[in-house]
């Protein structure tokens, strides 16, 4: 689309190599747009969510670069928001697939799109304080980091709804599949989602129209109860400690837990 252009990599490495690359034989620096380009038939387009990040990861790819800098105005990557956990810190260093991980679970870093070019090289992104450039800010490669805080995501406003079959039925691969494409047909992408023999549970951001048109969909087939004002709480290198912390004062209304990572859904108490 005009606001989510895919890469064409062949014309753009031809580009690249005809009329970017001979401009570093005169100078060091080579000042140039990101985020909006081109399509075949000359129209205008732009890269979508994170463009301008991803032009520079294009142009790291396609001239070798050593590595790729973005500034920002935090000291760089912390393992929460610190608007959301006060405790939040500063992560020295990350691999590509930590980063991938936070933001599929929501954590404002860095996109996706913007690691995959770095990482097919093998070149370093630093994420560094445009207040502070001195500083050290975060490194991301492609090794692995060891004794990682826990990384902590929080996701408001959110929404469960519960589909339960009407005849007390298994949910199989087939009830499963027409509350997806419901969902699909609605552009909604669910944060969670969850299947229990008899319900399938779906976790939504708070966007009304969405959910009540998800739910009216969905009462064709299924009984549909909707719950509200809740918290996604999502938890990487997780310990007791966080959890019982960052969970005092609410009722987990579900719990999703693997080895590395622990998502939580919670509700106020009171």
């Amino acid at each position: 689309t005009f606001r989510d252009a895919r890469i064409d990599w062949t014309i753009t490495a031809e580009k690249v190599a005809t009329q970017v690359a001979p401009l570093f034989l005169h100078s060091d620096i080579v000042l140039t747009q990101g985020f909006i380009g081109a399509t075949e038939e000359n129209e205008s387009t732009t890269l979508g969510r994170e463009g301008s990040d991803f032009s520079a990861a294009i142009f790291a790819n396609l001239l070798n670069a050593e590595r790729q800098v973005i500034w920002k105005d935090v000291q760089g990557v912390m393992n929460a928001d610190p608007k959301q956990y006060t405790e939040a810190q500063w992560i020295k260093e990350l691999n590509y697939r930590e980063v991938i991980e936070m933001a599929f679970y929501g954590a404002q870093v860095i996109h996706p799109k913007t690691i995959k070019p770095l990482q097919n090289k093998g070149i370093p992104l630093y994420v560094k304080s445009f207040l502070e450039p001195d500083a050290e800010g975060t490194c991301i490669h492609n090794q692995r980091v060891a004794d990682l805080p826990p990384i902590i995501v929080y996701k408001a406003a959110q929404v469960l709804v519960q589909l339960t079959s009407r005849d007390f039925s298994f949910v199989g691969e087939g009830l499963s599949a027409e509350a997806y494409e419901m969902l699909s047909l609605l552009h909604v992408k669910p944060n969670l989602t969850q299947n229990a023999a008899i319900s399938l549970l779906c976790i939504l951001d708070d966007r009304t129209d969405k959910v009540e048109a998800f739910a009216l969909a969905a009462s064709e087939k299924f009984d549909v109860s909707v719950k509200k004002n809740l918290t996604l709480l999502t938890i990487r290198h997780y310990n007791e400690e966080i959890l019982q912390k960052l969970t005092a004062g609410f009722t987990i209304v579900l719990r999703q837990q693997t080895p590395e990572t622990v998502q939580l859904l919670l509700e106020a108490k009171g």
